[in-house]
């Protein structure tokens, strides 16, 4: 169980976060088709975890921008973008706000993400979403950046993500 904080007040998340250096866990997600997004999907290719609880929230919005506007510069770099919104959001959001350098996929119908990946939150007001979390998978599956975020209101350390994806390991 990991401790994060929604305006201050704490909540708890089921299991705990893969930690740097362990195996990601394989998931299946759904995508803006319905069809079924995995791990393997992107094997050779670095994966970049955005984990947020919804859109249509300011500041989950703003990390899924940034995102894509960041992955246009990385070479063999996916960043898929995870919530439990419904996919139809998802891809309405991204076209509408002309975002197409990520991928938009859904945990609505994966309770094994959410619960392996240790990111559903167990209660607080957001009980059942899942935490703000950015997690690095390299091309051999291994966990490279965890960020999960302590006061969910904030966003992501982008910069500490961009490092790493750029090999600069400080």
């Amino acid at each position: 169980m990991e401790t994060i904080y929604f305006n201050g007040q704490p909540c708890h998340t089921y299991g705990e976060v893969p930690v740097v250096g362990s195996k990601a866990p394989d998931f299946k997600l759904i995508g803006k088709d319905l069809n079924e997004i995995s791990l393997d999907d992107f094997k050779g290719k670095t994966v970049v975890l955005n984990v947020f609880p919804s859109l249509d929230t300011p500041v989950c919005a703003a990390s899924v921008r940034r995102f894509n506007q960041e992955a246009s510069k990385l070479k063999d770099t996916v960043v898929v973008c995870v919530s439990m919104d419904l996919p139809f959001a998802m891809s309405r959001f991204c076209t509408t706000e002309g975002l197409d350098n990520v991928v938009v996929a859904s945990a609505f119908r994966s309770p094994k993400f959410a619960q392996e990946y240790g990111l559903q939150l167990v209660d607080g007001p957001l009980e059942g979403l899942l935490a703000r979390c950015v997690l690095i998978i390299d091309k051999d599956g291994k966990v490279e950046f965890r960020d999960l975020v302590n006061e969910i209101t904030m966003e992501p350390d982008y910069d500490a993500a961009i490092r790493v994806l750029e090999g600069k390991f400080y």
